[in-house]
Order: structure tokens, then sequence, then C-alpha cells
């Protein structure tokens, strides 16, 4: 998209008042969903993915239980029996149903489901333009734009299981991206501000805003390519034991792997299903511990989430590569599936590891109730990711965002950004 394009659209989704922006989020997660059928929208591949259709109900669940049921007078729940199915994590909400069983639910169906949603659409415009909910209700669109990319790493991981390949969109064979030289972001260090800096929305994580002490140090220029990662593996990359981390090594071992989630010799898994994969693209679907052994087999080391921050800061990630938007004119459809295809650009293509752990800023403290669940419960065990994906809604490429997952998982679009000391 050009740049005054870009800032257009930017200017435009700036403009919008709550309710459109609503509206907008709601109507993109269900066009995203619309070619699943019934059976597709119901199976679950892995207990860390949901169903489609889970997706869909969750966030419904969320406005009913969080806005409806809390802020408009007289309102009944549409079913009271669906809070125990879709409740996703919340202790505050009482008991639910097991995260791996999400895929056994063949009933309320995906058209019970859209009539559910359709229901609380309705209930919700009259909350939308009072400024008493405004919060809330930002925290509520952005909880969705959160899951429609989940909705999207959920299904390709869940079609990815049928021998068939089967494809979610069709799509002519695309063109390979531009090789890219790498270079180098250097930055002398020194004291950064890091952190929300409170202009718009953010999630409690990004915050409070601090100073960090950063040395010397450069960031890549670009993504690692899937060309790269093929020299990592021609090179034995996946066997020699210096390059990995003890708990890395012992997942290797455990599980045989070889290769990215998705690789087929030259051929990867897409949402269009089976394509020959772009040597030049950025390499996805690889967890923590592969990122950093290629960064040790490249000679550098993944960037801290600081300093990965410090070298975006100031930039516009909604310019990036992220995300598929009505608004922007580039909705997924059967020409556009999710293809990271690489760019100049920090934000977009894919996720980007750092060697950061997910802990608590300094002075953090989660919010009262049961949105105080929404974070703060899982800074344990979990590392930083930094810079949206292809599949990312817009909005939510900023430099203070922080994503997060355990070393092991890779099913969203993830990859690497290398660093190093200077």
């Amino acid at each position: 998209m050009p740049q005054s394009k870009r800032h257009e659209v930017h200017t435009a989704q700036s403009r919008e008042t709550l309710a459109q922006k609503y509206q907008r989020t709601r109507a993109l997660t269900e066009a995203l969903a619309a070619p699943l059928s019934d059976a597709d929208a119901t199976i679950q591949s892995m207990e860390d993915a949901s169903p489609a259709k889970w997706h869909l109900a969750h966030t419904t669940w969320f406005w009913e239980t969080f806005l409806l049921r809390e802020h408009a007078a007289g309102y009944r729940l549409y079913d009271d029996q669906w809070p125990f199915l879709f409740n996703s994590y919340y202790e505050a909400e009482g008991a639910r149903i097991s995260r791996f069983a999400r895929g056994m639910l063949s009933r309320p169906t995906l058209n019970d489901v859209l009539d559910w949603r359709g229901a609380v659409d309705a209930a919700m415009a009259p909350l939308l333009n009072d400024p008493a909910h405004a919060d809330l209700i930002a925290l509520g669109i952005a909880h969705e734009q959160q899951h429609t990319e989940l909705l999207l790493t959920d299904i390709k991981h869940a079609l990815f299981q049928n021998p068939l390949g089967p494809e979610m969109w069709d799509s002519a064979n695309p063109q390979s991206s531009p090789e890219q030289r790498l270079d180098w972001h250097g930055h002398p260090g020194g004291i950064a501000l890091v952190g929300h800096d409170g202009d718009g929305f953010a999630f409690d994580n990004e915050g409070p805003r601090h100073r960090v002490l950063l040395e010397p140090f450069a960031l890549a220029n670009r993504l690692v390519t899937n060309r790269e990662w093929s020299e990592f593996i021609a090179d034995g990359g996946y066997d020699d034991a210096s390059l990995w981390l003890s708990d890395g090594l012992g997942w290797v071992r455990e599980h045989a792997i070889r290769a990215p989630l998705y690789w087929r010799g030259d051929q990867q898994f897409t949402h269009a299903g089976w394509q020959e994969c772009d040597p030049n693209a950025p390499v996805t679907h690889i967890s923590y511990y592969e990122a950093d052994a290629f960064a040790t087999w490249a000679g550098a080391r993944l960037p801290t989430e600081f300093e990965w921050e410090a070298i975006a800061r100031g930039q516009d990630g909604d310019d990036g590569q992220a995300a598929h938007d009505p608004a922007a004119g580039n909705q997924l459809s059967a020409a556009a599936p999710p293809l990271p295809r690489g760019g100049a650009d920090l934000f977009g293509d894919c996720w980007q590891f750092t060697r950061s752990a997910y802990l608590p800023y300094p002075r953090f403290a989660p919010a009262t109730g049961a949105v105080g669940e929404y974070n703060g419960k899982f800074m344990s065990g979990q590392f930083v990711l930094k810079g949206a994906s292809c599949a990312t809604v817009r909005g939510h490429s900023r430099a203070a965002y922080r994503n997060f997952f355990y070393p092991h998982q890779r099913w969203q679009f993830t990859g690497l950004r290398l660093a190093k000391d200077i």
C-alpha cells in the first residue's frame, strides 16, 4: 500500500468512534470465519489452540459478561448454560469446561453462535456511546482483535492435521519476495524510556513506563529468512548440541524436531493449502528454542525486548506488513491469505522472539476484579515477542506491545530478528 494511502487509512481509523470500531471488529471476526463449515469451526487440533466457533463464542461471552450483564439494565443472558462453555480462564467467573474439551462442543452449532453474536451486538448498541463504559469497551475490542488473530492461527493448525491439505482460501501462486541484504540498526546505549507512553489504548502489561539501561547494540534490519533457515538445517543445526539450551535440546530430541512447523521439504502449509516455500520470505512458526539456537549458530543473539523497543520507538507500526482489515482495503479474501512477505518494517510479517522473560514492569499492579486476570497472572515461564504478524489486526502494532508465549510454542506466526553487541 502506498505511503499516502497508509496515512489516509491510519487517519481514518483514528477518527473512528468507539461504536464504529466495535462494529468493524465484530464484522471482521465473522468475515474471516465465513469460509468455514460447522465441522471446520468445531475441531480442536491441540490444547493450545481453540476451535474457530469457540473464539466466536468466547468473544461474545466477554461482551455479555463484562458489559451487558453488569451495565445493561434488565439484560438477561442469552443462554445461562453458555458461560460455563465459553469462559476461558477467569477464575472469578466460576467453573468452566476444560480447555482440551472445547473441540467436543458440537452444540451449540456455528449458526447458533452467530445468532448469539447478533443478539449481543444489538444489546450493546446503547452502551457503545456512553463515556462511562469507554475504557471497558476499548479493552473488549482489543480482546476480540487478539482472538481474531488466534482464530486464524488455530484454524491453520487444525486444517494442517488433514492429509488432504485443505485450503481455507484459494490463492494464485504469489510472487517471490525480494532478497534483502542484511544490515544493522546501531544504538549507542544509555538510559531509555520503555513502556506505553499514555497515548491511546494499551494493555496493562505494557506499563508502567520506566527507565532501563542499554549497552551499545545493533539490531538487524530484516528478519531471518527461509533460505537462511535452510542453511541452518543443512549445516546440522538441529543436531549440534552446542547450539541449544538444555531444555531446547531435550525438546528437539523428544519431539524429533527437524524443521519449522508446517515445513515439508520445499513446501509449507498455508491458509491456501500447500505452497512452495519462498526462500526470501521470513521464516515463521519457530519456537523460542529454535530462535535461540539459530542466533547462536549465526554468531549473534536474540534482542532484549527493551532493545527492540528502543529501535522501534517513534515508528508507526500500523504502516507495517501486519493486519488484514476492511477499513484498510485489504480484508482477507480469496486472494489474500495471511503470508509473511518480508520488508523493511520492524512491524508485521511475524512476531519476533526476544530473550526477555515475560515479567511485570516495576510498579505494575493488575486491575481489580475479573479483568485483572487478563495478563498479570501469566507472568511466569514465558518469553516476550515484539512486532506483530501478518495475521495481526491493525492497532496492535506498537513499540510497547508485549506478546508472550512459552518457549516450545510455535503455531503462531513467530520468527526472529538478530541482534549483536557493539
